[in-house]
């Protein structure tokens, strides 16, 4: 039997605006992408990426890495750390980072990162602006599959030991390979709006739109409303989250 589908909601994290008899659940953690997200955007990489691997726009970078022949996938990929490497010495930190951390630190909220990056580009962002903070689960590309697919987060909700899958969490991210996966994985999401992504805002997959990180703070606080319904029965999440863990093990 299929369970009711509802907007994702959970109840305010300061104590003192929840109400006697409110039902929602309280969030118990927050997955957010790294570029574009916790970084401002360097889109510019992709453009770079592709045209190192003689590719069209239309072509998803890690399909087709993914695709080559084992003995060409290392030289690929090993051009696409490149110009990562090279991007992550410009990295500048999001508008309300630090402040968002902290609070959901003085919230014990737990935090974890999804991301199509490699690992060095992360590790240099989190040393350099966020040393103090706490991230656990950190998905890279290294994981199978990568977003759009819901595994990463699945992964991270089950190490969390959260059986209702991604129910209990908030996706944050810039993209629609965010959206999209914190939806398949019933998350809430959360949009990081910029120019380039502002054709987001009303896609079926977002559920709530923010300007700056720190805008989070005041929505946690009194208690986060979404607009979309998921798509995940509760069955079929505690399937995805086996297969994801399976996969990954």
């Amino acid at each position: 039997m299929q369970s009711p589908h509802r907007p994702r909601r959970f109840a305010p994290l300061d104590p003192m605006q929840r109400m006697e008899g409110d039902e929602r659940p309280v969030l118990k953690g927050i997955v957010f992408d790294v570029d574009g997200t916790l970084c401002e955007p360097q889109n510019y990489m992709f453009a770079e990426m592709r045209s190192t691997l003689n590719i069209t726009k239309a072509t998803d970078i890690l399909d087709h890495v993914y695709s080559l022949p084992p003995t060409s996938q290392e030289t690929a990929m090993e051009k696409i750390r490149n110009i990562e490497r090279n991007a992550m010495k410009n990295q500048k930190p999001q508008t309300g980072l630090v402040e968002l951390m902290e609070y959901l630190d003085s919230r014990n909220i737990k935090k974890g990162i999804c991301t199509r990056n490699f690992d060095t580009p992360v590790a240099h962002l989190l040393t350099t602006f966020l040393p103090d903070s706490h991230f656990h689960p950190i998905i890279t590309r290294e994981f199978r599959p990568p977003k759009p697919d819901p595994a990463g987060i699945l992964h991270i909700a089950k190490s969390w030991m959260h059986e209702d899958g991604g129910k209990s969490l908030i996706m944050v991210g810039d993209s629609l390979d965010d959206m999209t996966a914190g939806f398949k994985a019933g998350a809430a999401t959360v949009l990081l709006v910029n120019n380039a992504n502002e054709h987001l805002a009303k896609h079926q997959h977002t559920d709530l739109v923010v300007k700056r990180l720190d805008e989070l703070i005041e929505v946690l606080e009194q208690g986060f409303e979404g607009r979309v319904e998921s798509e995940v029965e509760e069955t079929d999440t505690r399937a995805l989250v086996r297969e994801a863990v399976g996969r990954n093990d």
